[in-house]
């Protein structure tokens, strides 16, 4: 089967990549693990050398990185740009403070000495989506690789050429060949890789049923696992909101990436005192957003990344249309070439809607009016997913209280959810389990090994 990368502002064909045979596959396995040998005794000046080489090189190629990025899946430029940057943060980030964050912690018991040391565990297999396919590969790779592990890459058939780029940027980092490799390969092999004796952990970014998938594989091998998974985020916009900041954020939260992020605000939960206003307010910058070529840096959204996510997207909204929902804002896939969809924006939506109940990948924004705070809080729990939230009011007491209620991995206040190197980030629920990033992601990929001397 070959894996194929679609222009998705236009649907033409770039590239078609070959798919590795399931023995070649495990072979690299087998490579992988040999250069985790090595490569786990490097002393963590060599490790972070190598991840401050890879950050220079992302900044001196953010441009032709990032319209890769475009062109493969359709982000928009500046946006890409902003991801590779990040990417680069993230690099020099372990770089500066792995080595402290994995240091011996000395323990006071009933021995002569006893310690914690963190010891690398091997090969770490992730399995990686596309809509982020630069910062979702770096979040988890300059973490694992700085504590000493060496990675395999499983990413999305649509992204190759960004899967390859990763590897190359790497290796001319001077990480050891095979430390780090892009495995050419589809779906259908991934529990074959998961159940390799030498993998000894697994990270996947997608969709719930494909955690539950890996995660039922990683179970039956006891292996560690860790699971970002999809998002129905809920930004709750309270009486004493700064509607302005408030409806700035709403939008950028709700389209950032073409509506294509699992921390996106899906759910827009407004109190009644408010409603009205913010609804006109948010319904009117919608419209006024530009969608076209994603290299064009006057358009604000460009097209999905395949597709079969316009399809699946347009039948969510239909169906939540047929139910009872209203479209206030666009509501259609664009005509033309390409997989576009308008910027869209449906109220009156309720229990049982697509809208209310499934993750929406793509710009339409749900909005959900509410009694009261209380009645908030219970529309923002009501879901199966537990990822980011956002919580919007004048009383910082208030949103606090608030956000220690809210059932999510991060909450902002007054913000737009995003992730941050040193900041944990990952879900509950059917969000996933697990934390990447900051002192908390370098640890999930470690031995916590207790040493006792008497």
């Amino acid at each position: 089967m070959a894996l194929q990368s679609i222009n998705p502002a236009s649907g033409e064909l770039i590239e078609t990549h070959g798919e590795q045979t399931p023995e070649q596959a495990a072979a690299a396995v087998v490579k992988a693990h040999e250069a985790f040998c090595s490569w786990s005794r490097a002393g963590f000046s060599v490790r972070a050398g190598v991840l401050r080489k890879a950050a220079a090189i992302l900044r001196a190629e953010k441009n032709a990185l990032a319209r890769m990025m475009c062109e493969e899946m359709g982000k928009p430029i500046l946006q890409a740009i902003t991801e590779i940057e990040k990417c680069a943060l993230v690099c020099d980030y372990y770089a500066e403070n792995g080595a402290a964050m994995l240091a011996p912690e000395r323990i006071v018991a009933d021995a002569t000495d006893s310690y914690v040391r963190f010891d690398p565990l091997g090969v770490v297999l992730a399995v990686m989506p596309w809509n982020f396919p630069f910062w979702q590969v770096f979040r988890f790779a300059a973490p694992a690789l700085m504590a000493g592990n060496a990675c395999l890459l499983k990413h999305a058939a649509n992204v190759s050429g960004c899967a390859a780029a990763i590897e190359e940027i790497f290796r001319r980092a001077g990480l050891p060949r095979h430390a780090f490799a892009a495995l050419r390969v589809g779906s259908a092999q991934v529990a074959a890789l998961v159940r390799h004796p030498q993998v000894r952990a697994v990270t996947l970014t997608g969709s719930d049923a494909a955690g539950r998938a890996v995660a039922a594989v990683a179970g039956g091998c006891l292996k560690k696992v860790v699971l970002e998974l999809g998002g129905s985020d809920p930004f709750i916009v309270l009486a004493d909101a700064h509607l302005p900041k408030c409806v700035a954020a709403a939008v950028s939260s709700r389209m950032i990436n073409n509506g294509q992020s699992c921390i996106a605000a899906k759910r827009f939960i407004v109190v009644k005192g408010i409603y009205s206003r913010f609804e006109k307010a948010f319904s009117a910058a919608v419209a006024g957003l530009r969608t076209g070529n994603p290299l064009d840096e006057g358009n604000d959204l460009g097209p999905l990344a395949r597709a079969d996510l316009v399809e699946e997207l347009e039948r969510q909204v239909q169906a939540s249309v047929r139910l009872g929902a209203r479209v206030r804002v666009g509501g259609k896939r664009c005509a033309g070439p390409g997989f576009y969809f308008q910027p869209t924006v449906l109220e009156g939506v309720k229990p049982g809607m697509p809208a209310y109940d499934e993750e929406l990948f793509g710009p339409v924004a749900a909005l959900i009016a509410a009694a009261d705070e209380e009645d908030a809080l219970r529309i923002a729990n009501d879901s199966a997913f537990g990822l980011g939230a956002s919580i919007w009011t004048a009383d910082r007491k208030r949103g606090e209280m608030l956000a220690a209620r809210v059932e999510a991995g991060s909450v902002f206040i007054n913000g737009m959810v995003k992730s941050d190197p040193r900041l944990p980030f990952g879900g509950v629920k059917a969000s996933g389990f697990g934390r990447e990033l900051s002192s908390y992601g370098i640890k999930e990929f470690v031995n916590i090994k207790t040493v006792v001397i008497s």
